[in-house]
């Protein structure tokens, strides 16, 4: 799988709602638009998406930088750009759900049969489906993914170029 690994790979399924079964998927009049099935195009599409927040938000080169050095004040700042940009990526590419409807902090029931890829049980968890309990984050879906054609040529492994700016 190269470089990059397993955990872009899984990241770009999950943001592309593969692992999630037709039957738990809301009913639409449009098919998803998912990217090609291909494990390579997945890993592809996957390192194409974080180029994108990259070259928008910055966002990789805010999450490698070690921060502590900085004041609240710097870092707010910082990050009121980054989440602009990267909120901005998000929505050109890519129709976001949440995937349960209730609000948070409501309490929720999660039936018997429910889809472990679209809801995590956490806390106290015993015992058979009916579970009753608080919804501490309602999750979210990828309905819809609109991203560029991948290149015919380079390496796909490349999340942003280097920039070498000449005199």
């Amino acid at each position: 799988m190269g470089r990059v690994g397993l955990a872009f790979r899984c990241f770009f399924r999950v943001l592309a709602g593969k692992d999630v079964p037709e039957e738990a998927l809301p009913a639409k009049e449009e098919p998803l638009a998912l990217p090609p099935a291909d494990e390579e195009d997945d890993l592809a599409r996957a390192i194409q998406m974080l180029g994108l927040l990259q070259k928008e938000g910055r966002l990789i080169d805010f999450l490698q930088e070690d921060i502590d050095a900085y004041d609240d004040a710097q870092i707010g700042a910082a990050v009121r750009n980054i989440h602009r940009d990267c909120r901005a990526v998000l929505a050109e590419h890519m129709t976001l759900a949440p995937i349960m409807a209730d609000k948070e902090e409501s309490t929720v029931e999660v039936v018997k049969g429910f889809d472990p890829s679209t809801i995590r049980l956490v806390g106290n968890v015993t015992g058979e489906p009916p579970f009753s309990g608080v919804l501490r984050h309602a999750g979210w879906r990828a309905e819809q993914v609109n991203l560029p054609e991948l290149p015919e040529e380079g390496d796909t492994n490349v999340i942003y170029p280097a920039e070498v700016e000449l005199s």
